[in-house]
């Protein structure tokens, strides 16, 4: 029977040897979703649209919530909101359809010379490309109710950086347990569910009594939902010892991830 390495050294391997492979996948992945229907990735815009709109109505309007102290308007409010859905809105992409990843590309299972570490890649750029249109979404929305964007803006993608590597690892592993175990699709979806809620999407962080706040930092979303709304909204400098911390959590989560896919690809052939 084949071995496959899990070494982080073949992680970073895999990726740059099938990087040609991975870009087409990707394309055919974000193209295929939309293929057949009349407005086709002009969904991908819509969507991010018109969830805006309805979170706001409901959270704003309906419920009449405020953010911080009460000041800011409904555009403000929908901007902050954004923000941190961007974020809750990549990780529930990834991990729901992490574990019916290999069920759904049983055909790729066979092929010996096929490199099935490089399928959660694939969803994981897909789902970035959504996410770059949200977050551009965002930025015209921001140009046009409040003004020019932070220059903090451009540190971005250093706060995107753990979170993708958090979700990369989870959805490694989450890809291989959904072939031995076909609940694990049911229980992701509830999880993603509670996890929106125990976020701070809908709310501030602070509004957490003191002895309960630091809970919510077990939570591996709330990071990147604080920083990615300090620098697009607050232009705050992120905190750079919590960014480092939740870096090297998330490179041993990615790299377990791997590792848990490599040692059990082997018996999926026979599973499927």
């Amino acid at each position: 029977m084949q071995n496959f390495s899990s070494s982080p050294k073949e992680m970073l391997l895999s990726f740059w040897r099938n990087r040609d492979l991975i870009k087409a996948l990707i394309k055919r992945e974000v193209l295929g979703r939309y293929r057949g229907s009349v407005m086709g990735i002009l969904w991908s815009l819509f969507n991010p649209i018109l969830m805006l709109t309805v979170y706001t109505f409901v959270f704003s309007v309906v419920f009449k919530a405020h953010w911080g102290g009460g000041g800011e308007s409904k555009a403000e409010f929908a901007l902050i909101l954004f923000a941190g859905l961007i974020v809750f809105n990549l990780f529930s992409e990834c991990a729901n359809r992490a574990p019916e990843l290999i069920l759904s590309n049983a055909n790729y299972v066979k092929k010996v010379v096929f490199p099935l570490e490089i399928l959660p890649l694939v969803i994981l750029g897909s789902a970035l490309f959504h996410c770059a249109i949200s977050i551009g979404v965002w930025l015209v929305a921001y140009i046009a109710l409040v003004g020019i964007p932070h220059i903090t803006i451009l540190l971005l993608p250093l706060i995107f950086i753990p979170l993708t590597l958090f979700i990369l690892g989870l959805t490694w592993g989450l890809s291989s347990l959904g072939v031995y175990l076909r609940d694990v699709s049911q229980f992701i979806g509830i999880v993603t569910t509670v996890l929106m809620f125990l976020s701070p999407v809908f709310y501030p962080a602070t509004a957490l009594p003191d002895e309960y706040r630091h809970l919510l930092f077990l939570n591996p979303l709330t990071p990147t939902v604080e920083l990615t709304r300090d620098v697009l909204f607050w232009g705050n400098t992120p905190n750079f010892m919590m960014l480092a911390i939740y870096l090297l959590a998330a490179l041993g989560i990615a790299w377990l991830g791997f590792a848990w896919f490599q040692n059990t690809r082997k018996g999926f052939a026979d599973v499927l």
